[in-house]
């Protein structure tokens, strides 16, 4: 796959709670670090921007069970379980997009509310490489509005995987992703 000017990487929520052992895990969460890393590496390596979002939740957080939210809390400002998976290497130079910060409104997008857009667009970039946690959540919500923002968006299907709070949820954001246009990348590493 190629890396070249006018790409960037985003690295969705790859953080502990939703690793094994975390609040709210994907099964085998962990098991993306090294790809991701990988992926990370070829993008520095290419001189190609990196970003790494991640949940930043104030306590209380309206997406939380205790206040009618689905989720149990997670990803808690300055917690240990907002930390990135401590075996991610994000590259020196990797811009952090903290998203979810508004304790009264949700946010799984990594654009949504922040000002990644246009980050993207003041480095000249035209095409946007996706990966990480969940995929039928932040990664599904991220892609979703990247290809909306008029970004290509290449998903890395060896590293992303799904919550499936519903069985099938992970086939079904798939579906979603690639008929808004996303391309579907199956190498695990560049």
């Amino acid at each position: 796959m190629d890396i070249s000017s006018g790409d960037a990487f985003l690295i969705v929520d790859l953080q502990r709670d939703f690793c094994p052992g975390g609040a709210l895990p994907v099964r085998d969460g962990h098991l993306l670090v090294p790809i991701l890393n990988h992926w990370a590496q070829a993008f520095a390596d290419a001189r190609c921007p990196i970003f790494a979002s991640r949940d930043w939740h104030p306590p209380h957080h309206v997406s939380f069970r205790e206040r009618g939210g689905p989720w149990p809390p997670h990803c808690i400002q300055h917690s240990a379980g907002a930390a990135f998976h401590p075996d991610l290497a994000l590259p020196e130079g990797t811009t952090l997009i903290n998203k979810g910060m508004d304790p009264d409104r949700d946010a799984y997008s990594a654009f949504d509310g922040t000002d990644l857009a246009l980050r993207l667009r003041n480095l000249g970039i035209r095409r946007l490489t996706v990966g990480g946690l969940a995929l039928d959540y932040c990664v599904r919500a991220s892609v979703l509005d990247a290809v909306r923002e008029a970004f290509t968006v290449r998903l890395l299907r060896k590293a992303s995987l799904a919550v499936e709070v519903h069985p099938g949820d992970g086939d079904q954001a798939l579906a979603e992703m690639v008929a808004a246009g996303t391309e579907i990348i199956e190498e695990a590493t560049p």
